[in-house]
């Protein structure tokens, strides 16, 4: 084993000579020694970036006529019991069965009940009335645009 001694005191703290090596060497064989790391090559196709924008989600929506009957069909599917006459007033506390409801109505109308009118669908006849109030898919200005305006009033986009 070797020898430690201590040779001088400076400032800074002790100095450790360790008598026959060197102090790189002596710090050195307690430290693992690292394998070299050895990158694969791998071949890197630059391609051009593509900037596609996705299309315009559309978020127009025109009841369909057979919507009562296409609501019913749905409500008995979701709730798996025969309706009576006041299918209507059944009560969507549940909140399995709401979202049940509601997702398979969104997939078969195209037109999904957004976050904030959820805590509005508390029976069957909210959910007929919020599906059968058709949706726009048109800003206020361009509702402006298309009215007469008088004639000192113009809307310009290019802007």
């Amino acid at each position: 084993m070797a020898a430690l001694s201590v040779s001088t005191f400076t400032r800074k703290g002790f100095l450790w000579i360790v008598s026959g090596a060197p102090r790189r060497q002596f710090w050195s064989r307690f430290r693992k020694e690292k394998e070299p790391v050895v990158a694969e090559t791998v071949e890197e196709v630059k391609k051009e970036p593509v900037l596609v924008c996705p299309p315009l989600r559309s978020r127009t929506y025109i009841p369909p006529e057979d919507l009562q009957s296409r609501l019913e069909s749905c409500v008995k599917e979701v709730f798996g019991s025969p309706l009576s006459g006041n299918w209507q007033d059944i009560s969507l506390e549940d909140g399995h069965l709401k979202f049940n409801l509601l997702a398979h109505l969104a997939d078969d109308l195209g037109h999904a009940v957004p976050n904030s009118r959820l805590h509005q669908m508390c029976r069957v006849k909210d959910v007929l009335d919020f599906y059968n109030v058709p949706v726009q898919d048109r800003s206020k200005f361009d509702e402006l645009n298309a009215s007469n305006l008088p004639p000192n009033l113009k809307i310009t986009w290019s802007y």
